[in-house]
């Protein structure tokens, strides 16, 4: 079998992070075009100022989202054919990263909102703490945990 040359290597890990980057840029962009209609609806003018504030993380959050998501196709398409693939993988590894951590406060924050609009303010806390830990696991815990799966020890 044919060792897997680096400029190979490195296309098919830029191509494996774009992969990944769409399954949360759907997601992402649902919640922006939520968020961004919230206010012209009939309920809003009644949300509560700590509503409003959650209201404020959540879409601030998700448009850095939307932004870090979106990043590495800008920065293709200026480094395109300049042999920086390298430098490339890099960068989308790391704005995908941060992606995924505005991500998790969006939907905290989302969580906050609208639990808070209809529970008392203190079952809405818990469950967007539990929201919070819940993609926290799932999206740091587990994978750094299980690093090393499938190499011999």
């Amino acid at each position: 079998m044919a060792r897997e040359t680096e400029k190979k290597r490195l296309e098919r890990n830029f191509t494996d992070e774009l992969k990944e980057l769409r399954v949360a840029q759907t997601g992402v962009q649902i919640l922006f075009a939520f968020l961004l209609t919230l206010p012209f609806t009939a309920g809003f003018p009644h949300v509560t100022p700590f509503q409003r504030d959650a209201y404020l993380v959540a879409l601030v959050s998700a448009a850095a989202a939307t932004a870090l998501i979106i990043a590495p196709v800008a920065m293709h398409s200026a480094l395109f054919r300049r042999g920086r693939k390298s430098e490339l993988v890099r960068y989308a590894h790391r704005v995908s990263t941060g992606a995924l951590g505005f991500l998790l406060i969006a939907m905290a924050s989302a969580v906050l909102l609208i639990t808070d609009y209809v529970l008392p303010r203190g079952v809405a806390l818990l469950l967007s703490a539990i929201t919070a830990l819940a993609f926290l696991l799932l999206w740091v815990g587990l994978p750094l945990t299980r690093r090393d799966w499938g190499r011999a020890r």
